[in-house]
């Protein structure tokens, strides 16, 4: 009994890296894969997936904005809309041409090393745009959930941004009842009148990926938000 224990003991780490091996192989196998119907079905996949990851990020980080990871998931899903596409309609069919031609050494070592060049660079520049977030990878949502009511509604959220505080005030405010100022995902004031003026001391605002950031929610007398306005100190 005790030599059928230390058998099964053996045997599983065997048959984790065997399967592991296996599904590395049909990993492989899938990627190089290059007829006209593959190349288009997993850049279509991609696209997809690439779509799905920066509009995901993108809805997740207007509603916490202190969670700055997701901007790496925005980077990823931002490039893969390119990055898919470009890696199987070009590099993948270059990569096998020039394993059946290549002559020079340089040719065979990107032939046999292109896979990981191609993924080396496309996680160098996720990290990249995941770190600088350019202004065309980022999106404001500021989403209305109001209904009829919102075609009465107006107001605009102006600040002076000074070294210690920041004044703001709503201009033409109309439809409006309260305001909420949020940072970080925390309260810090409610207004109910107008002017709807407020004072934040810069300790206050919340550290995101993009600086310092503070919103202001709109309300209309039955407490529906009207809109949404994002300001960055």
């Amino acid at each position: 009994m005790a030599q059928d224990t230390s058998e099964m003991e053996k045997s599983l780490p065997a048959t984790v890296r065997k399967l592991i091996r296996q599904f590395w192989r049909d990993v492989v196998s899938i990627y190089y894969a290059n007829t006209p119907t593959w190349r288009w079905l997993k850049s279509g996949a991609l696209v997809f997936l690439g779509f799905f990851a920066w509009m995901a990020g993108s809805v997740l980080l207007s509603v916490e904005p202190s969670w700055g990871v997701l901007t790496y998931v925005m980077a990823y899903g931002f490039l893969l809309l390119v990055w898919g596409p470009f890696t199987h309609l070009a590099v993948v069919p270059l990569t096998i041409r020039l394993r059946r031609t290549a002559n020079h050494p340089a040719a065979r070592w990107f032939s046999k090393n292109s896979g990981k060049v191609n993924l080396t660079i496309f996680f160098s520049l996720v990290i990249v745009f995941g770190t600088i977030t350019p202004s065309i990878m980022m999106l404001e949502f500021s989403p209305s959930f109001s209904g009829d009511e919102a075609a009465d509604f107006s107001g605009e959220l102006v600040c002076n941004i000074g070294e210690e505080v920041v004044t703001c005030h709503i201009e033409d405010a109309e439809g409006v009842d309260t305001i909420e100022v949020r940072s970080g995902g925390q309260t810090i004031m409610t207004i109910d009148s107008e002017p709807y003026e407020f004072e934040l001391q810069r300790s206050e605002i919340a550290e995101t990926r993009s600086g310092k950031e503070f919103r202001v929610i709109f309300y209309d007398g039955d407490g529906t938000v009207l809109n949404r306005q994002v300001r960055l100190v």
